[in-house]
């Protein structure tokens, strides 16, 4: 079963960010496992808050690749690019279709 993992955080530096999570993506890209897609949404409310979606194949998954040192010290840079505390919710995902 597909899983999904969002990530509620606030960032003055999202440019950073991105820049570290593409150099990450390169690094990754040949890897076993993983991330499967990832989407960044901002809050039109709050500017500075996001949701970045992170898919993987399944839970399993998902759970190897925060169990690996790589993603250990990408979720430190994070960190310390975020304001507060990172919010974790852990999804699977039961149905999942275009609708155009």
């Amino acid at each position: 079963m597909k899983f999904v993992q969002i990530i509620e955080f606030e960032t003055e530096r999202l440019d950073e960010m991105r820049q570290i999570l593409e150099e990450a993506g390169q690094r990754n890209a040949d890897r076993e496992g993983g991330p499967t897609r990832s989407t960044l949404l901002q809050d039109r409310d709050k500017p500075n808050r996001y949701l970045a979606l992170i898919e993987f194949e399944s839970f399993e998954e998902a759970m190897r690749n925060s169990d690996n040192p790589e993603t250990t010290r990408l979720a430190e840079r994070l960190n310390e690019l975020s304001i507060g505390e990172r919010v974790y919710t852990n999804c699977d995902v039961l149905d999942a279709r275009d609708l155009k």
